[in-house]
């Protein structure tokens, strides 16, 4: 799987275009039945806006996409938003903007801005990880060896997880493909070979993006 991008906490955000208030909720979520929970739940909050817009992604090849226009002329709310989401590689990400109308029209072409400025606005105040494929290190080591690790671990922006002192240390670190074999590398040239290691493959690690850095 290629590397992708998530939303780690929920984004708020609002504009106002001639009057009209667009409020954008950001959420992470796995299945189209979350996702419908979260439409609902914003429906009901803001049960006197005249729209509740959505579009959603869902699955790593974006296997489930869905938008609604909610009464908005067609192609002016629900697919704006979704470009937005596709527009920075989000998966599994549901944004929906509400409308409280504030009596001027804005035509079609000030409705696709609005609605693609207050997804926007949204995606600014989320958390977004970034989720890649990488390794689980399998550590054991004396206790001679553990500020040398440490040293190394932490140049590298990783951290020894899951220690377990007992006559010698067990750890794990989690780090992407580059990272790992710098790791191994390190630790095998530091240590003269002296920390046995297993390398598991396939997991998933994430990184934080703030802000999300892309457009």
């Amino acid at each position: 799987m290629s590397d992708f991008y998530i939303i780690s906490k929920n984004g708020y955000g609002e504009i106002v275009e001639k009057k009209s208030k667009f409020i954008a909720n950001v959420f992470h979520v796995s299945n189209e039945q979350e996702a419908a929970a979260h439409i609902e739940a914003i429906r009901k909050k803001y049960w006197d806006a005249r729209h509740n817009c959505h579009a959603f992604v869902i699955g790593a090849h974006d296997e489930t996409q869905r938008c609604s226009d909610d009464g908005e002329p067609s192609g002016t709310a629900g697919k704006p938003i979704l470009e937005v989401i596709h527009g920075n590689n989000l998966h599994n990400c549901l944004i929906v903007v509400t409308r409280y109308f504030g009596g001027i029209l804005l035509g079609t072409g000030g409705l696709v801005r609005a609605y693609t400025q207050a997804a926007q606005a949204g995606l600014a105040d989320a958390a977004i990880q970034q989720q890649t494929e990488g390794r689980r290190i399998h550590l054991t080591f004396d206790y001679t060896n553990l500020a040398k690790l440490q040293h190394i671990a932490g140049q590298l922006k990783l951290t020894l997880d899951n220690v377990q002192y007992t006559d010698k240390i067990e750890a794990e670190v989690m780090a992407d493909i580059a990272e790992s074999e710098e790791f191994i590398n390190s630790i095998v040239e530091s240590t003269a070979g002296r920390v046995t290691y297993e390398v598991e493959n396939g997991v998933f690690i994430y990184k934080d993006i703030s802000p999300i850095g892309k457009k």
